[in-house]
């Protein structure tokens, strides 16, 4: 089984699976996909639009993860369910777990 994450000079880069438009913000756990790859699969409230629901898993990594929602962003698949997450520094990876 493959890591939900990477190691990256500045911090770590987390591959995650959003599902908007759900009953509430909640991070599910890891998910193992049928390519083998592993995913963190997150449902946030917030609709598809504009950016609301990529401000939504912002806020939601970044209050798990016990780092300011400044070290946290969508770095690939802005307007998809499968998205790459920078996040600067060192983050509490028990949510990995």
């Amino acid at each position: 089984m493959s890591a939900c994450y990477g190691l990256s000079p500045t911090g770590l880069s987390l591959f995650v699976r959003v599902t908007p438009n759900a009953g509430r913000d909640v991070i599910e756990g890891v998910e193992t996909r049928d390519d083998g790859t592993a995913v963190l699969r997150l449902r946030v409230k917030a609709v598809p639009d504009k950016g609301k629901a990529n401000a939504a898993v912002v806020a939601l990594l970044a209050k798990a993860l016990g780092v300011p929602k400044s070290a946290v962003s969508v770095v690939s698949g802005e307007t998809a369910r499968l998205k790459t997450i920078a996040i600067v520094g060192e983050p509490d990876l028990t949510i990995l777990q």
